[in-house]
């Protein structure tokens, strides 16, 4: 099963939210005995499902998916730990002659993979972390993004400021290590990969055909029964993760009683077209990945058809 260079072959199905990789990821699996591994860094935590658009379960019978549904939403769980187990999973699914595929749309998590990065979780401190916590609700963000630009800016450019974790997360490298994040990634790939990918990316050349998506999508959301989930999770999961979650902070200040049902879902709708702006500013960087507009077929069965050329002419070599 290995190529001509002995590394591990992937398919990796990535882009933004909305845009299919579901649908495209359990195709492939089909087409070529392969079995997907969730790169979604919310699909990961139970009782959380319409809201992070799990596969359902039909969909999970059509294909086996492996991280989704695993850990409650009260635990942490980092990147690091992600890529730990997902180097697990690709082990295990090769070990029975079958075709590991990554299918998500957290950037940070799939290149982290797929690139083999290596994170330095053994230096930390619970006590530096808090300080730092506790400056974000007294002084914002942007006082950490500022401090780590001082010094890392290719951090501080690359992190969004939604990403508190991983904010803080470089800071505290630096000040246990003296060496930046960017370094100790960069020294991570001296290393090299196991895996040999094929980054097969889906998107719409009219950016307003995927914000059409999104919120149907939404709309389909709230009928599956969204708000019910929603209220659940915030009523009874304390983790600030959970509350943060697209899909879910959105409904707070409705049940709350500050805004309407209506002015919620449009906050959603708004929340979820800007992080798919921020998912493909994430990957346009990567010039690996073999980009599908759907505008350019005539049909779904026609893109599906394409990327299957692309993964078979990729697993042949």
């Amino acid at each position: 099963m290995n190529n001509k260079n002995d590394k591990i072959p992937i398919l990796a199905v990535i882009g933004p939210t909305a845009s299919g990789k579901t649908a495209l990821a359990i195709k492939l699996a089909q087409k070529f005995n392969g079995e997907i591994i969730s790169g979604d860094s919310m699909q990961v935590y139970k009782n959380m499902d319409i809201g992070t658009a799990k596969p359902t379960i039909e969909e999970q019978s059509m294909a086996k998916h492996h991280l989704i549904d695993f850990i409650e939403p009260d635990k942490s769980f980092s990147v690091a730990d992600y890529v730990n187990l997902a180097h697990d999973c690709i082990k295990d699914i090769i070990i029975r002659n079958k075709i590991p595929i990554i299918a998500g749309g957290t950037g940070l998590y799939i290149n982290s993979l797929i690139d083999n990065i290596k994170f330095t979780e053994t230096e930390s401190s619970p006590e530096l972390r808090e300080q730092l916590r506790l400056r974000i609700e007294k002084e914002g963000i942007q006082s950490l993004l500022d401090e780590l630009r001082q010094f890392d800016p290719d951090s501080a450019d690359t992190l969004h400021p939604n990403n508190k974790g991983r904010i803080i997360r470089a800071i505290e490298i630096y000040r246990l290590t003296g060496i930046t994040m960017t370094e100790h990634i960069k020294r991570s790939k001296l290393e090299g990969s196991p895996y040999n990918s094929c980054l097969i990316g889906l998107n719409f050349k009219n950016r307003q055909n995927l914000y059409d998506k999104i919120n149907l999508r939404v709309d389909k959301m709230i009928e599956q029964g969204l708000i019910k989930e929603a209220q659940y999770v915030l009523q009874n999961i304390k983790s600030p993760t959970a509350r943060q979650a697209i899909g879910y902070k959105e409904f707070i200040p409705y049940f709350s009683g500050d805004i309407t049902l209506d002015e919620a879902i449009d906050n959603l709708k708004m929340n979820t077209r800007r992080y798919a702006k921020r998912q493909l500013s994430w990957f346009h960087r990567d010039k690996r990945i073999n980009w599908l507009y759907w505008e350019d077929y005539k049909t779904d069965d026609e893109l599906i058809l394409h990327a299957e050329n692309i993964a078979a002419e990729f697993l042949k070599n």
